[in-house]
């Protein structure tokens, strides 16, 4: 008897990881909405800037996350440099017609570095660290860096009537392996890496779509996306 025991539970071991990679059809493309927005308080170093972001496994109405985030910008005299401090919270299903949800709330920092080298690359930094307080989870933290491109392409500044390529690659970094109850993660969490071609409607207002592929430690997937970037 305790050997069939034990032949059980390694089969059981054994399928396990298997059958929950299964889950998600990495074939199937995404696609994910997008509204970003950036306001300064009457033109003084302090502001606020945040998005909203649906997204889904398939082109829609499969929930992946549902994701609002906002935080205070504080930007230093005579530097390009922006701070943020911010808060989030995730609303994240299950993959299929499982409908299940399950949240998170964040608190973040963020810093930007903006750059720009030759007529038409414009260059950023942002280097982000998370607090994390997943459901049924332990407290954890990650830390993400990204680098994004925007190369105008009909113009050589970026204003109105400007056709230009966006370009970004981001990479995850788990602060902690442990995640509560006998379970832990990578410390490697997640790339995701994006092309798209966006437009300047005017100097505050531009529109992106887009593709970006997404690869964890288990799957790798592609998604659509389609943003908009508001400066208020």
């Amino acid at each position: 008897m305790k050997k069939r025991l034990f032949l059980l539970s390694i089969i059981i071991t054994l399928l396990v990881p298997f059958s929950g990679k299964a889950q998600i059809d990495t074939d199937k493309t995404g696609a994910w909405y997008m509204y970003f927005f950036n306001s300064t308080f009457n033109k003084s170093q302090w502001g606020f800037q945040g998005d909203i972001q649906y997204r889904n496994w398939n082109k829609g109405g499969d929930l992946e996350q549902l994701l609002l985030r906002g935080g205070l910008t504080y930007k230093p005299k005579e530097t390009d440099i922006k701070f943020t401090l911010g808060i989030a919270n995730i609303t994240s299903g299950a993959y299929g017609e499982d409908k299940s949800t399950s949240s998170e709330s964040r608190i973040y920092q963020e810093a930007l570095f903006p750059s720009q080298f030759g007529e038409r690359f414009y260059a950023t930094h942002r280097f982000r660290y998370e607090q994390r307080f997943v459901e049924n989870q332990d407290f954890r933290t990650r830390f993400r860096y990204n680098l994004f491109l925007n190369i105008a392409l009909n113009k050589a500044a970026m204003e109105k009537n400007t056709l230009y390529l966006a370009l970004y690659n981001e990479i995850f970094i788990n602060g902690e392996r442990g995640i509560g109850n006998g379970s832990s993660v990578e410390i490697f969490d997640r790339n995701r890496f994006y092309v798209a071609l966006g437009y300047m409607i005017n100097n505050d207002l531009k529109v992106q779509l887009g593709g970006m592929r997404q690869s964890t430690d288990q799957w790798s997937k592609n998604q659509l996306q389609f943003s908009l970037h508001h400066d208020i």
